[in-house]
């Protein structure tokens, strides 16, 4: 089923050999980000879901190739889509393992981007499709949509600074619908309808989340112990 899936996205997108250049242009971009071994970022948390009330507050980020991902929060509970925070633009391009299909042009954020469809070559990856925009001039992605088996859809928009050289932003969006997200234990929600729905999933039904990090400084490539990933 999945081969035939495959086949048909191949024949709406485009001709093998035009999927073979964006494979070329992916690569380049996972040569620039296979500078980054690993690092540390610090930053500032904004959440915005409508039923959660949830103060802005500092956060620490660690990440070691490929996938190794951690966000810590300064007091509270990180808000973030179940899975989310781990698919960095790092990890999806981690391997080679991925069929990469043209699929036009956009401009993100006033920036002309290459569009690019990569299906995973695995079939018991978690990821089903991911739709990256590709700054061809700098060799960054500046948006990622990710469709899941498990954990939904969301969207990852980054903006770049003084770390673009590494391919790291300095500010990050996630956006994901909240029927896809598990809520952490203990927490509440607020809503300001004067009638509240039934049951969790009816409120959680076409709701929106956001979440906005802007990093204030990276440490790149001083190594970092398995603890900080435990």
């Amino acid at each position: 089923m999945r081969k035939i899936w495959i086949m048909i996205v191949l024949l709406i997108i485009g001709v093998s050999s035009h999927a073979q250049d964006m494979t070329a242009l992916v690569l380049k971009v996972k040569e620039k980000l296979d500078q980054v071994n690993d690092y540390e970022a610090e930053g500032r948390m904004k959440t915005d879901v409508a039923f959660i009330k949830a103060p802005i507050g500092k956060v620490k980020v660690y990440f070691r190739k490929p996938d190794r991902f951690r966000l810590k929060k300064d007091g509270g509970i990180s808000l973030l889509p179940k899975g989310g925070v781990s698919v960095n633009i790092g990890s999806l391009v981690a391997t080679q393992n991925f069929m990469a299909l043209g699929a036009g042009e956009a401009v993100v954020d006033g920036i002309a981007t290459k569009v690019v469809k990569l299906l995973p070559s695995d079939e018991n990856s978690d990821v089903v499709l991911t739709t990256m925009y590709i700054d061809e001039a700098n060799l960054l992605v500046r948006k990622a949509v990710t469709t899941t088996k498990e954990n939904g859809t969301y969207e990852v928009q980054m903006s770049y600074g003084k770390f673009a050289q590494y391919g790291l932003p300095d500010k990050v969006i996630f956006s994901f619908n909240t029927k896809n997200y598990k809520l952490p234990k203990g927490l509440t929600l607020e809503f300001d309808d004067n009638e509240k729905p039934a049951t969790e999933a009816e409120k959680l039904k076409n709701r929106k989340g956001r979440v906005e990090i802007r990093y204030t400084n990276y440490t790149i490539n001083k190594g970092l112990p398995d603890s900080v990933f435990k």
